[in-house]
């Protein structure tokens, strides 16, 4: 049985060269799901012949959704036989139908808006309305005892407690923007944030992700470990993590 997650992106705002946007491929016993599709994860995601049963948005921000357009267009022009659950806040289709004004989108999508509850193939899907710069569904993931919980961006919450709570792997945005904690409006967290929320969660290992472009990754691993006891993993493009419990 395959049971794993497959980093597709790792970059937040926009691709360092080589690299992709936020994006993850799930699989889980032949199941398989998309959680984000940023800039330049579908390539990544065709590269591995990775037909979706699942795609899971955390909101609108390009670097998260923007790639599902061409996947969109995959569907549409090569007449897929059946829709694709799409799983996203409701802003997610707004910005697509911008750029599809003369196509039903629902004509390749079968829309489930978050934040909500959904049984999605063998997981039991929870999205949590999280503070950013606009609607952010953090996504928590659950099936035969394993959690996989994923903050999209956010803003520092108690949330993140119970999102990730004793998750066996916590995707956590550390993007690190210059001058994050200063601002008056929180909407991103740093590595050390990461690492503290990832604590409270009780959650077996951490990722982080949405690195800011130019940042020092292997620092921000070590950040994170001054707040966080598990095992800390920086997501990095094509990274596999096995998933489930030995």
């Amino acid at each position: 049985m395959t049971r794993r997650l497959t980093v597709l992106g790792s970059c937040g705002a926009y691709p360092e060269p080589g690299r992709a946007c936020s994006g993850f491929l799930l699989e889980w016993d032949g199941w398989r799901a998309v959680l984000d599709l940023g800039y330049a994860t579908l390539p990544r995601l065709q590269a591995r012949d990775a037909a979706v049963d699942a795609v899971i948005i955390t909101h609108e921000h390009p670097d998260h959704c923007v790639d599902l357009h061409g996947l969109f267009r995959i569907r549409y022009y090569g007449g897929a036989p059946a829709k694709l659950p799409l799983y996203c806040p409701p802003g997610v289709l707004t910005g697509l139908s911008a750029l599809e004004p003369d196509v039903d989108l629902t004509d390749v999508f079968d829309l489930h808006p978050l934040p909500g509850r959904y049984q999605v193939g063998p997981f039991e899907l929870t999205g949590m309305l999280l503070p950013h710069h606009v609607p952010n569904a953090g996504i928590r993931l659950t099936a035969d005892g394993t959690t996989i919980a994923y903050t999209g961006d956010t803003g520092p919450t108690p949330l993140l407690a119970d999102l990730g709570r004793d998750a066996d792997l916590y995707i956590v945005e550390a993007t690190d923007r210059p001058g994050e904690t200063e601002r008056p409006v929180r909407n991103l967290l740093t590595a050390i944030e990461a690492g503290t929320w990832a604590q409270a969660a009780g959650a077996r290992r951490l990722m982080l992700t949405h690195f800011w472009p130019g940042n020092d990754r292997q620092a921000a691993c070590a950040a994170a470990r001054t707040t966080y006891r598990g095992v800390v993993i920086a997501a990095d493009e094509d990274l596999t993590v096995e998933l489930g419990r030995s």
